[in-house]
Parts: C-alpha cells; sequence; structure tokens
C-alpha cells in the first residue's frame, strides 16, 4: 500500500486530519480494503504535541521520510510561521516536482501561499485577507482564490480551519480512496449523522 504522509509541527491542530485518517488507514468503505496507510512526520524522531494535548510520536522525520510516496498533507496549527516550518518549504517543492498530491489545511494554507505554492492554482484558506497577510510578496495569485470549505486543484487540495471533512473528501478523491458514491456516502454520514438512504 502507498502511504501517505501527514506532517506535523508541534501546536498542530489536532482536529484537522482526525477524519483524513481513519478513512484512508482503515477504509472510506469497511467492506473494501484499504488502499493506502497513514503515516506520521515531524521535525525529530521527538513526539510532537498537539493544540489539544494529544502526544504523537512521528514515523518519520524530516531526514528520514521515504521518497516513494501517495500524499503530502500539512496539517495546520500555531507552528506554521516558525524556524522550524521553513524546514517544510522543500519537501513540498520537491512533493510537487515529482507529482505528489499535497494539502495543506488552515494555517498551512497560509504557510503554502506564503512560499509561493498557490500561485497558479484555485485554492482556500481562512480568507484572502489572511493569505495576503501572510504570503506577502510571495502571493501573487489573489484571483485564484474560492470562497469554499476545500478546493482541489491538479494536486493541491487546500481548506479552513474548520473544513477538515471537505478536505478529507478532496484528498480521498484525489487518491481516488474509494469509489466517488464510498466517498460521497461517509461524507454524508459524518456531516449529517445519518447514512443516506437506499
Amino acid at each position: 500500500m502507498k502511504e501517505v504522509l501527514l506532517l506535523l509541527l508541534n501546536g498542530y491542530a489536532d482536529w484537522e486530519g482526525a477524519f483524513l485518517a481513519p478513512s484512508l488507514n482503515a477504509g472510506v468503505n469497511p467492506s473494501v480494503a484499504p488502499r493506502y496507510i497513514v503515516k506520521t512526520v515531524a521535525p525529530t524522531a521527538e513526539p510532537v504535541k498537539s493544540i489539544g494535548g494529544l502526544r504523537t510520536l512521528p514515523d518519520y522525520t524530516f531526514d528520514t521520510m521515504p521518497e516513494d510516496y501517495a500524499a503530502l498533507i500539512l496539517i495546520g496549527g500555531t507552528q506554521w510561521q516558525s524556524e522550524e516550518a521553513e524546514r517544510v518549504a522543500p519537501l513540498v517543492s520537491k512533493a510537487i516536482e515529482n507529482g505528489r498530491i499535497v494539502g495543506g489545511i488552515c494555517d498551512a494554507a497560509s504557510f503554502l501561499a506564503a512560499h509561493g505554492f498557490l500561485n497558479h492554482v484555485r485554492h482556500t484558506g481562512n480568507g484572502v485577507e489572511q493569505l495576503k497577510l501572510r504570503g506577502g510578496a510571495n502571493y501573487t495569485n489573489e484571483q485564484g482564490f474560492v470562497e469554499r470549505q476545500a478546493v482541489a486543484d491538479g494536486n493541491i487540495v487546500t481548506a479552513n480551519g474548520v473544513a477538515y471533512l471537505e478536505f478529507s473528501r478532496e484528498i480521498q478523491k484525489l487518491l481516488r480512496a474509494a469509489t466517488e458514491e464510498d466517498i460521497a456516502s461517509s461524507y454524508q454520514f459524518y456531516k449529517q449523522g445519518f447514512f443516506p438512504a437506499d
């Protein structure tokens, strides 16, 4: 199975990958074998601590992460303006060059804007004004901003901080993690709490 890498910094927003990770690791439809395995990446091998106080022991560091993987998902949080976060930019560049799916949610979407990664794709985030503020001169695609919960364009997926379900859905679709019907059914269940009628 191909790996999907969730990149976590200290102060990561634990809810932003909470639906994506199990939908990929266990499968969207429990009766169909999953196609992906989820692994975590952090700056070092030391545990990273979420906003909610959860401690995660990473599978890989920035230096030991594999070359071959399906997607690199940047989980938002409080440290995307840190020196540590700057080490992520080359990882994203390499992922894009190699045709990998790259996702950024909440402040990680702002990080993508600040490094010019959103300048040629439609995208969203926590508002165009925040992207302009964080992106400064490196963000030149204000016209590409779409006021939606989550946006996929090419191999890049962006979302605002409360769009974890929509973010998960868009990444599942790009990865072809399940059928369109199963992805839609899963999304509706987690959004509304009811399975759709047959």
